[in-house]
């Protein structure tokens, strides 16, 4: 793997409907190689084909419901749902989880949507792609009530504390890292945890169209993220753990390609 690998394109996004084949262009034109293509709602699921028959072999596929989304699942029972998220041959079942700063969909229906979707990814022998906001004890707790044959998982967009991390890499998470990271007023705590990941169980990402880096010397005028950022990432992760870049990319990529294949 020569190229960095973006563990999070939410490409199905609005703000990529008229030029992705030009940012897909950028990113490689950076150093980026490959891109998770991030499945958040079921209506995600048709464009996510035609995205990647366009070009199959930039992609790895997520399939699943984000926890904001996860009202879906009161329309479809666990087998329909299984054949709905099968029908784009993922790489990973998620962007699953639970997120309770908004409460966008109800607790009670992330916490049975995250069930649903950890039963799949036993069933179908994949990966679990997870994310989680302002829920870290339920999330904690649903994930070791389920720890038998519990399948491999990325905890995307890390932006916690030292404690969780500790538990997540205990129960034998990987960990994504973002342009979050690239805000050194607000988020010290952050800094300085990522430190203590093993570089074996980390990956990179940039949540694009979110979370474009604050320190970012020219910042397009739309404020949209995009992978051509990535490496800007990967160099402040460097300075803040204290490895070469050529090294951080080599294991980051490898990690994401072992986890996604």
């Amino acid at each position: 793997m020569a190229g960095f690998v973006d563990i999070a394109c939410n490409f199905t996004h609005e703000s990529f409907k008229d030029d992705l084949e030009t940012v897909i262009a950028n990113a490689e034109i950076a150093g980026v190689e490959k891109f998770v293509l991030l499945c958040a709602s079921l209506k995600d699921l048709d464009p996510i084909k035609v995205i990647q028959n366009k070009a199959p072999e930039k992609y790895f596929i997520s399939a699943g419901i984000h926890p904001h989304h996860a009202s879906e699942i009161s329309n479809v029972n666990f087998n329909e749902l299984l054949t709905k998220l099968q029908s784009i041959n993922p790489h990973a079942i998620g962007e699953t989880g639970l997120d309770y700063f908004r409460n966008i969909s109800p607790p009670k229906t992330q916490r049975e949507s995250f069930q649903m979707h950890i039963e799949i990814a036993k069933e179908l022998s994949l990966p679990l792609y997870l994310h989680q906001r302002e829920a870290h004890d339920d999330f904690i707790k649903i994930i070791k009530e389920n720890i038998e044959n519990f399948p491999k998982f990325v905890v995307h967009c890390f932006t916690g504390t030292q404690t969780q991390l500790e538990e997540y890499l205990e129960l034998g998470a990987y960990i994504g890292l973002t342009g979050w990271i690239c805000d050194a007023k607000r988020n010290i705590d952050l800094r300085q945890s990522i430190k203590n990941i093993p570089i074996d169980r980390m990956m990179i990402e940039t949540d694009c169209p979110y979370l474009i880096p604050k320190n970012l010397k020219k910042k397009p005028i739309n404020n949209i993220n995009e992978p051509k950022y990535l490496p800007h990432i990967a160099r402040e992760i460097c300075e803040l753990i204290g490895v070469e870049m050529e090294e951080l990319k080599f294991f980051t990529s490898k990690n994401a390609v072992d986890f996604f294949s």
